[in-house]
């Protein structure tokens, strides 16, 4: 038994679905687009795995996915569950939205259960449907599964705080299509200095870029360096920035700027080819 997802996660509607499986990324609610999946908020308790969906999915069929959530905590936890809208914000940051966004495809979705208690240290495996209508042209589908501490027993645990599980699903066809349109070089707060690019997606569905690349620094030293885990989300330009790869249980190297970089970045089966200089 599903629940279908609506605005509001109080409404009492059922469905009951035939199907085979579909796909979440753990983010604390108002934090930036990188997450551990767990959450001590507020008393708050919980771990949710696995870190993120990124699926495909057909119109006129219904995908279905699991995700699981550990209560942490010692004593016995109230959970409610519901659905969030959510833009990707130019600072990286995630705005969640409970309204129904323009073009939202949340009415496709259904949940197992609106509300879960957990006793201390228990496991649960949560499921949820995508359903795209008949006819459903190419194009990605985007929601949040929003996982919320409450208290239904009045008792001394205090689970406030949310963690909110992102899901992507790539309807029919839709695909990214990343194209490196500048490179630059910008500070950071504590004023280091970081290797950008900026990166174009023109197709419809996120991307992400991933590799390595080969850098010489000003000193002549020789580095690994990789993009970061960032998602372009179709028709925007954001800035993807490189880092350098620490030797295993070392830390990251320091860069001397200038820096000169070659190779080879990927994004799904494509690659992007990379020759630039970095000036301070």
């Amino acid at each position: 038994m599903f629940s279908i997802s609506t605005p509001s996660h109080r409404l009492p509607y059922r469905l009951h679905r035939r199907s085979p499986v579909c796909g979440l990324l753990p983010l604390l609610a108002a934090l930036p687009l990188v997450w551990s999946g767990i959450s001590h908020a507020q008393g708050f308790a919980a771990y949710i795995t696995p870190p993120r969906f990124e699926i495909q999915a057909k119109a006129g069929v219904s995908t279905r996915q699991v995700f699981e959530i550990q209560h942490v905590g010692q004593l016995k936890g109230g959970y409610r569950i519901y659905t969030n809208d959510w833009t990707f914000q130019p600072d990286n940051s995630v705005s969640f939205s409970d309204a129904l966004a323009p073009d939202s495809c949340r009415p496709w979705v259904a949940i197992e259960r609106r509300e879960l208690t957990l006793e201390a240290g228990a496991r649960y495996r949560f499921r949820f449907e995508i359903t795209p209508p008949p006819g459903t042209p190419p194009r990605e589908c985007r929601f949040a599964i929003m996982v919320e501490g409450i208290d239904p027993a009045k008792s001394s645990v205090d689970v406030g705080g949310r963690i909110g599980v992102i899901v992507y699903a790539a309807i029919g066809s839709a695909a990214p299509v990343l194209e490196i349109t500048a490179t630059r070089t910008v500070k950071t707060a504590d004023g280091k200095l970081v290797a950008m690019l900026d990166v174009r997606n023109n197709g419809n569905a996120h991307g992400r870029l991933e590799g390595f690349v080969n850098g010489t620094d000003a000193g002549g030293q020789r580095l690994e360096l990789t993009p970061s885990d960032v998602p372009i989300m179709p028709g925007e330009t954001r800035g993807v920035s490189l880092s350098p790869v620490g030797e295993e249980d070392k830390p990251a190297p320091d860069v001397r700027f200038p820096l000169a970089v070659k190779g080879t970045l990927e994004w799904g089966k494509n690659r992007l080819p990379l020759d630039a200089s970095f000036a301070p």
